[in-house]
């Protein structure tokens, strides 16, 4: 069964487009987003794009701060500043990757945490660490969780996860918020031995290691749900042009689990909508 991500998505921006309606009637507040987006990196841009489109989609004010690619770390930093000083600014995002002369991790830093919809400063990793209230969770992980249970139901307690993946974007969050759903967690990685036997005891299995195609049918139980968060371009053998595949091996794997989401149309839909959700939140915490 392929586990429908745009449907889902869409889902939830009907859910947000509600609270959104409703928050402006209880409270006469309008969440906004500002993205801040330096150069000019086309896949950037397309993204960009598409969180503009779908915040005023769902009733929410969005701006674009577009910021050249010589743009300096200090520069930057002020203009941060300036929006995490403006109360008219709920949720500011800053469009990653950035130019190479920039550290990208100052530049998380210096987000207000109650504005950093993305999800990535150290004060919002501490509160999900420690499973506070008032969190904004990354929003890739989120949309796992959200997956996971359209295809397995409300309750994932007992469930076996297995991650596959590491990094603060999207391993580590999604192993906590998977621990939160009271399950037992394996977190593996390149260094992992018998990965391929690791990978066959879950029932639930997170692939976000960023290799092709890497997750077999051979490591797979049979009636497993597999998340795919993979996003890697490559070239098409028969029209030599390139496509996007997951992480996982979608034409075997999809043979033997219960549950897979697709590349595309999968995880990254729902990353955009728990984007919109964690700005809906954060305006919900300022008033």
């Amino acid at each position: 069964m392929i586990i429908d991500g745009k449907k889902a998505a869409a889902d939830l921006r009907v859910t947000l487009s509600k609270a959104v309606s409703e928050l402006k009637e209880t409270k006469g507040i309008t969440p906004s987003l500002t993205v801040v987006l330096v150069g000019e990196d086309p896949a950037s841009q397309v993204y960009v794009r598409n969180k503009v489109k779908q915040t005023t989609e769902v009733g929410m004010i969005s701006n674009e701060i577009k910021l050249p690619a010589s743009t300096s770390q200090t520069a930057l930093l002020a203009q941060l500043a300036q929006l995490n000083n403006d109360h008219r600014v709920h949720g500011i995002l800053v469009q990653l990757p950035l130019p190479k002369h920039i550290d990208e991790n100052v530049i998380i830093a210096a987000i207000n945490p109650e504005k950093d919809v993305d999800g990535f400063h150290a004060m919002n990793s501490g509160r999900l660490l420690n499973g506070e209230a008032g969190a904004l969770v990354p929003c890739t992980p989120q949309g796992c969780i959200i997956l996971a249970k359209q295809q397995l139901g409300h309750d994932l307690s007992g469930k076996h996860a297995v991650v596959i993946g590491r990094s603060n974007i999207v391993g580590k969050p999604v192993a906590l918020l998977l621990l939160q759903e009271n399950c037992t967690v394996t977190i593996a990685h390149s260094r992992t031995k018998d990965l391929a036997q690791i990978c066959q005891q879950a029932d639930i299995l997170v692939a976000a290691v960023g290799r092709p195609n890497f997750v077999k049918a051979d490591w797979v139980k049979k009636g497993a749900t597999v998340i795919d968060v993979g996003i890697n371009r490559i070239e098409d053998e028969k029209t030599g042009k390139t496509k996007l595949v997951g992480d996982v091996d979608f034409a075997e794997v999809s043979k033997v689990c219960a549950g897979i989401t697709p590349v595309p149309g999968g995880v990254g839909p729902m990353t955009i909508a728990c984007l919109l959700k964690n700005t809906l939140d954060a305006a919900k915490l300022s008033g």
